[in-house]
């Protein structure tokens, strides 16, 4: 009855325009009756009606990242609340929006990612999404166990001080050509650390046997951290399998959490950036304010002379980009790049057949700033890219774990193409 009443309610002060556009809803954990829509705006009018609700609404956003970037005929994912879908529903129907449900219970889809207690107490598994006490006793057993390969470096620590370890791979002592590849910065793209999961073990597994990665690992090293945003990865598994951004806190508001990817110091906090700590896009309190930043940004800066390539892995959309994202202009090396992401799409295709779109970040995706990739241009790594894994939408951000092998051996081939054309190339 209290949830009928709500609903009324919010339809009644709806239909008065009654309801504060700064409304904030809180984020049930459990996603009961929640409902994946993919919209598609044909008018100038309906991209307003669809800015509008989400406005007033708790719209999530999974593709764009927020409701500033709708354009006629994008199509446009985004879950919302069982209390709320009705009304979304019924708007978008008035005002002639095409829709579909993706994902009528949320709920359910999620119990089979997380609710599986065979997830839970099983050992790592490099074709399952594993919790972070697992992934962690990983990174301590691989080094281990390929004590010639592989080692352990610990970078720094989150905002609730958990070490951030950083594994090194590769016959090269330090000097001579690298490539930085992070994955995790987003918590909910968890096909992201399980990639950087299984790039190791190919790299493990198939050094001596496979000519390509002998050459690559002979010749250069690999520095992968296989989740940047720990803390909100472990949020993501235990209280909000949607969550996106880190766990700190900020002093004036009860909302919790930076966007890491808006969190770089180049062009900070001027496009697809939020100053409100409630929103998934806030870009924190100053460029590099959050510790997991500053860890990267440090070790990096420290070994500029040796990083030729910069990787970092996101999902979802299936799209290889690099810099501009803050910006439409052409980097200076615009060229160069969109002739090494052309490759690496052709080396994904290769295996089976899965398109993946390529160009500039701002012209392919949408305008961002405060990136990674970005900030890694800013500081002379010519090959910086960006990876936005499978699916194109269907599954979203919970990709099913039948889809990790297949999408994890198509990238492992992107990344092969990136290395050895680098080994190829003087810069």
């Amino acid at each position: 009855m209290a949830t009928e009443a709500k609903k009324t309610n919010i339809k009644s002060l709806l239909a008065l325009g009654l309801i504060p556009t700064a409304l904030v809803l809180t984020s049930a954990q459990n996603f009961g009756g929640a409902k994946v829509f993919r919209v598609k705006p044909h008018n100038e009018n309906q991209v307003s009606v669809m800015k509008y609700l989400a406005s007033i609404l708790q719209l999530n956003f999974w593709y764009p990242d927020s409701a500033l970037h709708i354009i006629r005929q994008m199509e446009v994912d985004f879950h919302v609340s069982a209390d709320q879908s009705n009304i979304v529903q019924t708007l978008m129907e008035k005002n002639k929006i095409q829709y579909e449900v993706l994902f009528p219970n949320l709920q359910e889809v999620i119990k089979k990612q997380i609710g599986n207690e065979t997830n839970s107490t099983s050992r790592h598994s490099y074709t399952k999404y594993n919790e972070w006490h697992k992934i962690s006793a990983w990174t301590a057993r691989i080094a281990k166990n390929n004590p010639e390969l592989v080692s352990r470096i610990q970078i720094g620590n989150t905002f609730e001080k958990r070490p951030m370890y950083l594994l090194k791979v590769g016959k090269k002592n330090g000097r001579g050509k690298a490539i930085f590849m992070d994955c995790g910065i987003h918590a909910r793209e968890w096909i992201s650390p399980a990639f950087c999961q299984w790039f190791l073990k190919e790299a493990t597994q198939t050094y001596g046997k496979d000519q390509s990665m002998t050459n690559i690992l002979d010749n250069m090293n690999f520095y992968i951290l296989p989740v940047f945003n720990i803390d909100g990865y472990i949020w993501s598994w235990t209280q909000n399998r949607l969550w996106r951004k880190n766990r700190s806190k900020t002093s004036n508001s009860d909302c919790v959490g930076v966007d890491l990817n808006r969190n770089f110091g180049v062009a900070w906090g001027t496009v697809d950036s939020s100053s409100n700590p409630c929103k998934e896009t806030y870009c924190g309190s100053s460029a590099e304010s959050e510790p997991e930043t500053k860890a990267v940004t440090t070790f990096i800066r420290n070994h500029l002379s040796s990083i030729k390539a910069y990787l970092t892995v996101h999902s979802y959309s299936q799209m290889v980009l690099f810099p501009y994202g803050y910006t439409y202009d052409d980097a200076p090396d615009h060229n160069k790049l969109n002739e090494v992401a052309k490759g690496a799409v052709k080396a994904i295709s290769s295996l089976f057949g899965e398109e993946y779109k390529y160009g500039s970040s701002a012209t392919t995706i949408y305008p961002s700033s405060g990136c990674s990739e970005d900030w890694a241009y800013s500081q002379g790594i010519k090959y910086s890219f960006a990876f936005e894994l499978r699916d194109k939408g269907r599954y979203g951000f919970l990709l099913p774990e039948s889809q990790i092998r297949p999408t994890c051996q198509e990238i492992v081939l992107a990344v092969k193409f990136i290395a050895n054309y680098i080994l190829n190339k003087t810069l």
